[in-house]
């Protein structure tokens, strides 16, 4: 027996009237690809008195498939959330100003914003003691999330929140995890001068058993499982569309090259971080493995606040990164974020197997310094990409092996908006990790670095998001934009109405196409 969903109105299919007599029944096929709804007609006419014959005519079929120009179009639609409060859960666990938050959905819901994204932080959640996982605020949370008809992005940050640029509350990352760095600083990312960024763990401790007996990569493991243990209504209802992994500082792929707490002001280089004594060990066994045991981690690399020519590592003709020892040692520090990802990224799609929700992780939208030969700024933050190197080709190729959704940063900004000084190229860089992705064949999506409240910032999202325009075939397009953050300064006007109408542009003045169907159903019925 086929499944009807159910009766159209007449007046949409084919642009034909068809009369009241007419039955129109319509089965519906999900083609997974993309997203995209395919039709049978089964038209019957009515059995009326014949003058000529008695015999009557079998059901005549029609297949076609709706996706037609108009329906093409539809997949220009570039879904878009919006991100919560950073602090709408507090230390406390408990759910910030709950009838304000409801407020605000219900203007967002009202808007045609499709979700909201929201940090699930591993300092609030497990902070009691090791797997004393406490969910009672984000099931709250999520609850009314679902009351308002809207999806949800869940970030599982493993990072510390504070720091960073935009952050405006102080979560840490778990007590007693900060207590065992009390005693032993090298789970932490180092700098060549000794300073520890607490900010998240080192990469270096993800296989070692520090942690009451675990090691970082089972405790984040640990903690997603009893995500998805204590989710699993959110998950299956479809209200849980998907989760970003964090990976690192601010819950980016990266490592903590420019911390604001270790003095870095915008647009420093940066440092490397790679000098605790377990990464420092690893480095010195692979250049003793290929024969150079008198390569060190790099000394010559400036400091947080330097410009490249500023360094012998980054300086334009001679640098020690077009050297054959730096160009190893920018091999295996990128080597090392890389697997990083590709190890988490794996548990985190064994703990979710079987769920209807897509897997992501965020990537850095580091522009500065990046109109300069040594892309200074991306290195030390891991990226190993030049002009005459691809660093962010292998992070897209990486996230294809686990079907992950690439995650890119700063959208909204035009290179003409930088400072002269910091050589950015945030247009070309945006253009290039898009383009990686595509051609993986992954999925990508998007978020604005900053807060952005004028039609000149929404206008470069869309150009990037939708970088062919509305046009016939529909790709490449972006999965989904991310707008940082929810606001009362947002919800205010003229700016609400200015984010309608770039709601509106992202959805290619539309509704889905699947919304639509549902929309126009007259009945349902089987045949």
């Amino acid at each position: 027996m086929t499944s009807v969903l159910g009766m159209m109105n007449p007046n949409l299919i084919n642009g034909r009237n068809l009369h009241k007599g007419s039955s129109i029944f319509v089965k519906v096929e999900e083609i997974k690809k993309r997203g995209q709804w395919r039709f049978s007609i089964k038209e019957k006419s009515l059995k009326m008195p014949q003058a000529t014959s008695s015999s009557t005519t079998e059901p005549k079929t029609t297949e076609f498939n709706t996706m037609t120009y108009e329906d093409k179009m539809l997949t220009n639609y570039v879904p878009v959330y919006v991100m919560l409060q950073l602090g709408v859960i507090t230390n406390d666990n408990v759910l910030e100003n709950e009838e304000n938050l409801k407020k605000q959905l219900k203007k967002l819901k009202e808007s045609q914003v499709d979700g909201v994204m929201v940090d699930v932080w591993w300092g609030i959640v497990e902070s009691k003691g090791p797997k004393q996982y406490q969910w009672s605020a984000y099931r709250n949370l999520f609850a009314i999330v679902q009351s308002f008809g809207l999806k949800l992005q869940a970030i599982m940050s493993f990072h510390r929140c504070g720091g960073n640029i935009g952050d405006d509350v102080n979560i840490p990352i778990p007590k007693w995890v900060l207590e065992i760095g009390d005693s032993n600083p090298d789970i932490f990312y180092t700098n060549k001068s000794g300073n520890r960024n607490k900010e998240c763990l080192s990469l270096s401790v993800d296989n070692l058993s520090l942690f009451r007996g675990r090691t970082a990569v089972e405790m984040y493991r640990d903690y997603m499982k009893s995500f998805r243990e204590n989710m699993e209504d959110f998950i299956s209802s479809g209200v849980i569309i998907d989760i970003e992994v964090g990976l690192g500082p601010a819950g980016e792929l990266r490592y903590p090259s420019y911390s604001e707490t270790q003095g870095w002001v915008f647009p420093g280089i940066g440092e490397f971080q790679c000098y605790d004594k377990y990464l420092r060990s690893d480095y010195e066994e692979e250049v003793r493995r290929i024969g150079h045991p008198e390569w060190k981690l790099p000394e010559n690399a400036g400091e947080y606040n330097n410009v490249p020519e500023q360094t012998e590592f980054f300086e334009y003709s001679n640098g020690t990164y077009l050297k054959e020892e730096g160009k190893f040692f920018l091999s295996w520090y990128s080597r090392k974020l890389l697997l990083h990802g590709d190890q988490i990224l794996d548990e985190a799609n064994k703990v979710f197997l079987g769920c209807k929700l897509k897997i992501a992780a965020k990537v850095s939208g580091i522009h500065w310094w990046y109109k300069t030969e040594s892309h200074a700024a991306e290195l030390t933050a891991g990226y190993y990409n030049l002009k005459t190197r691809d660093g962010y080709r292998a992070i897209a190729k990486m996230m294809g092996r686990h079907h992950a959704i690439l995650n890119f940063t700063c959208l909204e900004m035009k290179n003409t908006e930088q400072p002269v000084k910091a050589k950015s190229g945030p247009q070309e860089l945006v253009q290039q990790v898009l383009s990686s992705g595509w051609r993986e064949g992954i999925e990508v999506a998007g978020e604005n670095a900053l807060p952005r409240f004028d039609r000149n910032g929404y206008n470069q999202i869309i150009l990037n998001a939708r970088p062919n325009g509305i046009n016939q075939d529909g790709k490449p397009r972006m999965f989904g934009f991310t707008y940082l953050r929810l606001s009362d300064k947002l919800l205010s006007e003229p700016n609400f109405s200015t984010f309608k109408t770039f709601l509106k542009r992202m959805h290619a003045n539309q509704v889905s196409n699947q919304k639509a169907l549902f929309q126009n159903c007259l009945c349902f019925k089987m045949i």
